[in-house]
C-alpha cells in the first residue's frame, strides 16, 4: 500500500537548512497498524505530512498503491487524498461554528454526497460511537473525549482504507485516551490501515509495529504482536 523509498524533507530559510527527514525507506501493507515514535523534533509529524499528502519530499520516492505520489503538485495531492485519507489530529481540528453532525459530515460533502445520505450515513456513524445524543451541539459544548470522537468520525465517514493519527491522545485524560484507542483498534480489526504518531508507550502497545526516529531517520522497527 505505502512504501516510501529513501524520503528526505528540508525547510529553508535565508539563514539555515534545517534537515526534517534524513533517508527515510519504510513499508507499510494494507491492514497494518504502525505507531511511529521518537522524541520532540525528530521527523514524526513530517513523515506523516508526507504519507497523509500535506507535503511533499524534497527527495525520494513515495508509491502509494503502487503510484508514486511524491512528485505531484498540490492540487493533485489533494485530489488524491479527498476520500481515501482520514485525518485525526491531536487538537481536534473541529471548525467551532458547526454542530457535531455537521462536522463530521463535512467529508461527504467535499466528495458530493447528497443531503439526505449524509444525515443517513453520519446518524449512523454516531450511533455507532457512542456520540448521537451529541449530534446538535457545537464543539466547545463537549468534552475532550467527546470532541476527539467526533473528529475519527469525520475522519472515517467516507469509509477511507487509510487513517492517519498524530498524537490522538495527546490532549486526553487517561480514561478517554483508552476509549479512543480501543476505538482505533476496532477500526483496525474491521480492515483500515492506522498509522500513528505517539509518545505515549501505551498507545503504541495497540500496534502491529513501532517505528522509532531519531534525527530525521529510522533507527529500529519493532514489532509488538
Amino acid at each position: 500500500m505505502i512504501r516510501l523509498e529513501n524520503i528526505k524533507k528540508s525547510f529553508s530559510t535565508n539563514e539555515i537548512e534545517t534537515i526534517a527527514l534524513n533517508g527515510v525507506s519504510l513499508e507499510i501493507k494494507e491492514g497494518d497498524f504502525v505507531a511511529i515514535m521518537g522524541p520532540s523534533g525528530c521527523g514524526k509529524s513530517t513523515l506523516l505530512n508526507i504519507i497523509g499528502l500535506l507535503d511533499s519530499p524534497t527527495e525520494g520516492k513515495y508509491y502509494l498503491n503502487n503510484k508514486e505520489v511524491g512528485s505531484l503538485n498540490e492540487k493533485e495531492r489533494t485530489n488524491l487524498r479527498r476520500g481515501a485519507i482520514g485525518f485525526v489530529f491531536q487538537s481536534f481540528n473541529l471548525i467551532d461554528e458547526l454542530n457535531v453532525e455537521e462536522n463530521v459530515a463535512l467529508p461527504l460533502t467535499y466528495i458530493g454526497v447528497k443531503k439526505a445520505e449524509r444525515h443517513e450515513r453520519t446518524a449512523q456513524l454516531l450511533k455507532k460511537l457512542n456520540i448521537s445524543h451529541r449530534s446538535v451541539h457545537f464543539p466547545h459544548q463537549l468534552s475532550g473525549g467527546q470532541q476527539q470522537r467526533v473528529a475519527i468520525a469525520r475522519a472515517i465517514i467516507s469509509k477511507p482504507k487509510l487513517i492517519l493519527a498524530d498524537e490522538p491522545t495527546g490532549n486526553l485524560d487517561s480514561k478517554n485516551g483508552k476509549e479512543v484507542m480501543e476505538l482505533l483498534k476496532q477500526l483496525h480489526e474491521e480492515g483500515a490501515t492506522i498509522i500513528m504518531v505517539t509518545h505515549n508507550q501505551r498507545d503504541a502497545l495497540y500496534a502491529d509495529r513501532t517505528v522509532n526516529l531519531f534525527d530525521g531517520q529510522i533507527i529500529e522497527i519493532n514489532s509488538t504482536i
